[in-house]
């Protein structure tokens, strides 16, 4: 099996390039040890004696951020060293934020390509790998497999649209999930599936997510919200705070509808606000289009962070911050969850800084996330624009309903949290 996938490697790689290339010139910052893809990672010092080195690869942004806690408790043993690569740039300049002092090593994940992986494999020297979500990389496996390095991957999570792609090539699913030697699912119904797709139901366990237990990377109290709202532009106009919309994660479509939403709100007398946070920061021109075409006035903090008159809409075009400058929010509408978008982004963090959640009907990535916060009372679901106006403005008019809906964020991030530490034991346990 690994010998036709490095047979259709290369040139499915080369067909790709464009885009790739076109991709990384729009994000920017791939000048930055982009050697590393290659195979060329710093080669590192032979193992401390009586520890074991943990390569850890998480794909970008959002699995950087996860991946903390559990780094913190695997390190906490004093027997572990963290070696840490990603793929994205946004991802490697957040990893080398966040990790510079507690990893042994930061870089570049190689391309999966036998020779890149095999020079990267012989500098790191890993005694095991830990993979994040659905990243099943054959040659990374393989190599794993050859050196008797135990490979985990954390917080598992099969989409709708990856289930059915799997069950089409069960022998594929089946040769690579078996090369893992636990399977830590982000849910129940991600257990069920990596388990019918062929893994061995011996090594699969639902921890939960472990993006339960990221904290704010700021938490922000009373007077700290005013003031982040005063820097963005939304202080109070007629001495009472402004109630403020938050896009999270957004995607393309989804802010021309919040637009479209927010100004009709504002024509209706309400005093509210707009913050955009799209997904991809590279996407801003597109986003800047549209607000060019509005008469409302408008801020784009790439360009300026602290504004210098009023805002109605402010563009959090910044990579990081979601966090931090969703703690002023009042109301939260979860991207990539509107027709056309299909699989809608983490609405855990929002409900974690109790806010309450709007949400589209295509969250299939987080199918038993979404159901729970709706059994919660933490979120509503919206079918539609139309739908989403109407719930968006049924709740800025009631603020109890707003404090009922955070209070229940509040408990049901409580008490899902617990699953880093759960993991970074069972994983212990194993390289004893």
């Amino acid at each position: 099996m690994i010998w036709i996938y490095r047979l259709v490697f290369l040139p499915t790689l080369l067909f790709a390039l464009p885009y790739y290339f076109l991709r990384m010139w729009r994000r920017g910052g791939y000048r930055k040890d982009f050697k590393h893809r290659f195979g060329l990672f710093p080669a590192l010092a032979p193992v401390e004696e009586g520890k074991k080195r943990i390569w850890l690869q998480a794909v970008s942004v959002g699995e950087i951020l996860a991946i903390g806690p559990l780094i913190d408790a695997l390190l906490a043993s004093g027997k572990i060293e963290i070696v840490i690569t990603t793929t994205t740039s946004t991802g490697y300049a957040e990893a080398r934020k966040r990790y510079a002092d507690k990893a042994l090593s930061l870089g570049i994940f190689p391309l999966d390509f036998w020779l890149c992986s095999r020079l990267a494999w012989k500098r790191i020297r890993a005694d095991a790998i830990i993979l994040t979500e659905s990243e099943l990389w054959p040659e990374h496996l393989h190599q794993a497999v050859k050196r008797s390095a135990p490979a985990y991957l954390v917080n598992a999570r099969i989409s709708d649209r990856s289930f059915e792609r799997y069950q089409k090539v069960p022998t594929l699913a089946s040769s690579l999930l078996r090369k893992l030697d636990a399977i830590y699912a982000a849910s129940a119904l991600d257990q069920s599936r990596v388990i019918k797709i062929g893994a061995n139901p011996q090594k699969v366990m639902a921890h939960g997510s472990i993006k339960f237990d990221v904290p704010p990377s700021t938490q922000l109290s009373a007077a700290d919200k005013n003031q982040l709202r005063a820097e963005l532009g939304f202080g109070p106009e007629n001495g009472t705070q402004p109630l403020i919309i938050l896009g999270s994660s957004t995607w393309p479509g989804e802010e021309a509808t919040l637009l479209a939403i927010h100004k009709g709100l504002v024509n209706d007398g309400l005093d509210c606000r707009l913050l955009l946070v799209p997904r991809h920061a590279e996407r801003a021109p597109d986003i800047v289009h549209l607000l060019e075409q509005q008469n409302l006035a408008w801020q784009q903090r790439s360009k300026l962070k602290t504004a210098t008159s009023p805002n109605k809409i402010y563009l959090a075009d910044t990579t990081g911050e979601l966090s931090y400058l969703s703690q002023i929010a009042d109301v939260a509408f979860i991207g990539k969850s509107l027709p056309p978008n299909e699989g809608g982004q983490t609405p855990i963090e929002a409900a974690g800084l109790g806010i309450p959640i709007l949400m589209g009907p295509n969250m299939n990535n987080f199918k038993d996330v979404a159901r729970s916060l709706l059994q919660y009372g933490v979120a509503c679901k919206v079918e539609n624009s139309i739908a989403l106006k109407m719930k968006i403005e049924a709740l800025l008019a009631n603020p109890e309903k707003r404090d009922a809906m955070s209070r229940a964020g509040l408990e049901w991030h409580r008490h899902n949290r617990g699953s880093s530490e759960r993991i970074a034991v069972d994983i212990l346990n194993r390289l004893s």
